[in-house]
């Protein structure tokens, strides 16, 4: 008979803000993770109830919610800002863990946008210019062109951030934290908080 281990979750450690468990897990995934730690697989969902998942990643997160930026334009954000929800999953299989999300979806503010734009390389700010994110492209050359042709107007100058491009941020009603366990028993709590605001843990069938 399988013996069932002593989690690697509790309670009583989790009946608490959970951003401070996930900034910790964050930063050992820095350590450990070969790449891209802030990668963060988002699901939206369309008017007709027809469900999409792509990878951001998440730049920014306080206890107000998780940051990622992105083209306004795109099939994730016209579907975000037509039903205000979201979800989200990080994974990092060095650890062996992952953090799911779900919450409402707002714009954050056009000078929070500016002031991250600013931090991004030159050409990833060409590119936010030069792509029309989801739209059919002809050819990658089109696509050469059109940097080609932000790259001159911007010649010598600060790229500015365009109106089209900015962030959003995922503010959660659900948070679950999930740990690997031997023979598929995971740990798994699911955060929510109570009428007075405050966030209670319900551990769950793995």
């Amino acid at each position: 008979m399988n013996k069932i281990q002593e989690g690697v979750l509790h309670k009583d450690t989790l009946d608490k803000n959970p951003f401070e468990l996930f900034n910790e897990w964050y930063k050992q995934a820095q350590v450990s993770e070969l790449n891209d730690p802030d990668a963060m697989a988002l699901a939206s969902v369309n008017k007709d109830g027809m469900p999409s998942v792509r990878i951001v990643l998440l730049k920014q997160w306080s206890e107000n919610g998780f940051v990622f930026f992105t083209n306004y334009n795109g099939r994730k954000s016209q579907e975000l800002i037509a039903t205000k929800k979201a979800a989200a999953c990080l994974h990092w299989k060095s650890l062996r863990r992952q953090v799911r999300i779900v919450g409402d979806v707002d714009k954050i503010s056009s000078s929070k946008s500016d002031a991250y734009f600013a931090t991004r390389a030159r050409g990833s700010q060409i590119g936010a210019w030069a792509s029309n994110q989801s739209q059919p492209l002809n050819s990658r050359a089109e696509l050469r062109r059109n940097v080609d042709e932000y790259e001159k107007k911007f010649a010598n100058e600060t790229v500015i951030r365009p109106g089209h491009w900015g962030g959003f941020i995922i503010k959660p009603v659900e948070i679950e934290f999930w740990a690997d366990g031997a023979f598929r028993l995971h740990d798994r709590f699911q955060l929510k908080k109570d009428e007075q605001g405050i966030w209670r843990s319900t551990r769950l069938n793995p």
